[in-house]
């Protein structure tokens, strides 16, 4: 007879001084199997499909004991009526199991009941009366523990959902379970090991089930795996849970359950009889019982208590969609996603699910849908037909257990022939990449668009989805001729594709203005289709062709010129590479300020509290306030100016005057401080640059200095005669490499993303270290050891 280590577990739950590795929780004994269903109101459900029973309910059950089985049972049915009321004589039934007639109970539901428990007590000669005084003794521990056990049966139910679940990808398909795996936990409530996914593919699933009694989260409405209590010492965990709060399993249903076994040892056990929790998993008309000790058929006998479901109303679901994204309900293999929905993939309370779609025009039709976990949420049965029209409304309805239900409302999409249309016209332009936004239709039902020219070749659009109803793409003309085009737009689904029409054409270049400055060696100019201009003369300056960029106003083209432009002003012509030109009057402004950097130091700089670090020219401590000076060379600063700082390709600021970041000294030396983290974010390091902007007009970017965080190094230890040497200290992660060489060859390698607190590094030849850092890797910097 198999035997789990039961006095452990009670020595573990009595003693709160016992380490959290003494519990033994799991329920993996497989205990005897009951069939029950229940009726209410005509209609007969299966025990798995019934989620709570009401007063008046028909309930029929019996014992699956197999024909060899030897020790005879009684099964009682009690119900109970409140932990401070003991429930009259009258609402006990038993059933002797091993008489063929009279091994199968049907009772109804009493009035004023509000739990049910289920017992298997061994035959004993009075044993019926002893199980119903023991409960009406004591109908608060009994009451304690059917909605403990309820609780914790659904969330084993969960859990076995989720064993079951990775078993089967991981029999049929391991290289699913990386992707599969966080969205089967997440729609189940079932914490992740995300280390176990990088295991190989054949040792993924046993990692993510193993410890299975820690995996079950809470499940409570807003809870998310974010929220997950990892960790958390044992006597917190059962401070918690005899709270209110934390009771009947909102914590940990398996520690609640501990406790109530611990009472019921404590306050039942007898020569004659002492009591089993047992989980009940309701599959189909079947509830199998699961132990987590194995009964006695030696004095004292063991009683196997299981839960019957809740009496009173079933909540109604709660679920939420999945997030505000659509999904298009023409989608191959569409899913709805659900939120807060793990029952509905680890019961069968939810019944004859379907989804209303009304249409805008008001039609309605009915979906069956199906639960899949693997995809975390409800799935159509069938094939939406082509002639719904256009839908932008779905709600899920159906029934939990006995009653209907209405909700969430889900958002789908699906549109009619004919709602796309170019916007702002259908007319594009040739000799070019031309961008094209569509707006009308349905926008994640689209599944390809592709563009035919004149002759019909049809090419690929790639496509972005920028809103629920607009498409924007670039259609390859750079190459195409004028001419009648076609955009296809192809849909999930049966649905023929929309055809729109486009015009092609040719655009003539526009020459609007060319904005040069005195003293630059280059100028913009401004207008529309300027790809086609090849140069521009002006008062004996070439300037040649160079970026040409495009923004909603239009196109700007850099031309550049290899001395400086002087002031005053001239007609101007500009060359275009057919041979044409275009005549401009050009007027050169004011120069653009310039300064030259003349010095910069960390003002303020954070203790290091270790090692000393030298850092090099031009690199400063990410965490410390800077001051600069520079010297003004061209143009004017004057009190209304700014200097922009900025990271490049990053997050820009400004320091003025009038907020005291910068003060003249003198007439033409400017000093300047400010602190990189607050004025750029938390996060800044790199490169920072500057330039001066006067009356709106922004001079050149200039390089100003680089910034890197720092590591805490505590010191360098080094036992005698040992080759190697350890650097302790904190914030390792920032280092690149670490060595006794100034060009650092030879030196030890720090992996992206270490963490550790120490590295190992041979013994070094003197008495420096050079440090190369992330946030500098073009710099060395010097650590100068003691002793």
């Amino acid at each position: 007879m198999l035997r789990l280590p039961l006095i452990p577990l009670l020595l573990a739950l009595l003693c709160a001084a016992l380490p959290a590795q003494a519990q033994q929780n799991a329920f993996d004994l497989v205990g005897p199997d009951l069939k029950l269903t229940v009726t209410r109101g005509g209609t007969t459900l299966p025990i798995g499909a019934v989620p709570s029973l009401q007063p008046g309910d028909k309930v029929t059950a019996e014992a699956a004991l197999p024909p060899d089985q030897a020790a005879r049972y009684l099964l009682v049915v009690a119900f109970l009526r409140g932990a401070t009321n003991p429930p009259p004589k009258d609402w006990f039934f038993v059933a002797e199991t091993w008489r063929k007639k009279k091994n199968r109970l049907e009772l109804t539901v009493p009035e004023g009941a509000e739990q049910a428990v289920l017992l298997l007590a061994p035959d004993t000669g009075g044993g019926f009366n002893a199980v119903r005084d023991a409960v009406r003794g004591r109908p608060g521990v009994f009451v304690r523990v059917a909605q403990d056990l309820f609780q914790a049966s659904l969330d084993r139910a969960r859990l076995d959902a989720f064993v079951a679940a990775i078993a089967r990808i991981g029999d049929t398909a391991p290289e699913r379970l990386a992707t599969a795996a966080p969205v089967l936990a997440n729609a189940l409530r079932i914490k992740l090991n995300a280390e176990c996914l990088a295991r190989p593919r054949g040792l993924q699933a046993a990692c993510l089930t193993q410890n299975r009694d820690s995996l079950v989260l809470q499940t409570q409405r807003g809870t998310t795996l974010a929220e997950t209590l990892t960790g958390t010492p044992a006597d917190l965990a059962y401070s918690i849970a005899a709270t209110p709060q934390g009771g009947g399993g909102y914590y940990s249903s398996y520690i609640g359950l501990a406790r109530d076994v611990a009472k019921l040892f404590g306050a039942f056990r007898s020569p004659q009889y002492q009591y089993l929790p047992a989980l009940a998993l309701g599959r189909g008309d079947t509830l199998k019982l699961l132990l987590n000790a194995a009964p006695s058929f030696q004095s004292p006998r063991s009683v196997l208590a299981a839960p019957l479901p809740p009496i009173g109303p079933a909540s109604p679901p709660i679920w939420q969609a999945g997030g505000p994204t659509p999904v298009c309900l023409a989608q191959p293999g569409l899913a709805l996603p659900l939120e807060d929905a793990p029952l509905l993939y680890a019961t069968d309370f939810g019944r004859s699910l379907s989804v209303r779609v009304t249409s805008n025009e008001g039609k309605t039709r009915d979906f069956p849908v199906l639960p899949d976990v693997e995809k975390g949420g409800i799935r159509l049965e069938g094939a939406v037909p082509a002639d719904l029209g256009t839908v932008s409304n779905a709600v899920l309805q159906g029934r939990w257990g006995f009653d209907g239900f209405t909700g969430p409302r889900l958002p789908v999409q699906l549109d009619a022939m004919g709602a796309w249309r170019a916007v702002p016209d259908s007319a594009v332009v040739v000799g070019r990449e031309h961008p094209l936004v569509l707006r009308g239709g349905a926008a994640f039902c689209v599944s390809q668009i592709a563009l035919s020219d004149p002759a019909g070749t049809r090419t690929p659009v790639p496509f972005k989805v920028t809103g629920q109803d607009e498409l924007t793409m670039t259609l390859p003309l750079k190459d195409a001729k004028p001419g009648a085009f076609t955009l296809n737009v192809a849909r999930f689904g049966s649905a023929p594709p929309d055809t729109i029409p486009l015009l092609a054409r040719l655009e003539a270049s526009r020459i609007e203005r060319f904005v040069v400055h005195e003293g630059d060696r280059d100028g913009v100019l401004e207008g529309a289709r300027l790809d086609q201009v090849a140069g521009l003369d002006w008062r004996g300056l070439h300037f040649t062709a160079g970026a040409l960029s495009r923004g909603t106003d239009g196109d700007r083209l850099a031309m550049a010129i290899e001395g400086s432009v002087p002031a005053g002003d001239g007609e101007a012509v500009v060359r275009l590479r057919d041979g044409r030109t275009v005549k401009l009057a050009v007027r050169a402004t004011a120069p653009r300020t310039g300064a030259t950097l003349l010095s910069r130091a960390a003002a303020g700089k954070t203790a290091n509290n270790g090692l000393p670090i030298a850092l090099p020219e031009g690199v400063l401590p990410a965490d410390a306030a800077i001051d600069f000076s520079f010297r003004i060379t061209r143009g004017t600063l004057g009190d209304g100016g700014t200097v922009e700082i900025a990271v490049i390709e990053g997050p820009g600021a400004t320091l003025g005057f009038r907020d005291g970041a910068l003060q003249r000294v003198g007439k033409d030396v400017v000093v300047a401080h400010f602190a990189p983290r607050a004025l750029l974010g938390a996060g800044v390091v790199g490169s920072l640059r500057y330039r001066l902007v006067q009356d709106g007009t922004p001079g050149d970017w200039q390089p100003l200095v680089t910034l890197a965080r720092l590591p805490k190094l505590a010191g360098l230890s080094c036992p005698a005669e040992a080759a190697t040497c350890t650097l302790s200290g904190d914030d390792l992660f920032v280092l690149a490499a670490v060595g006794d060489k100034p060009d650092l060859a030879g030196a030890t390698t720090v992996p992206l993303g270490f963490v550790g607190s120490s590295i190992t590094l041979p013994r070094p030849a003197g008495k420096t270290l050079y440090l190369r850092l992330h946030d500098a890797p073009a710099s060395i910097a010097t650590v100068t050891l003691p002793g």
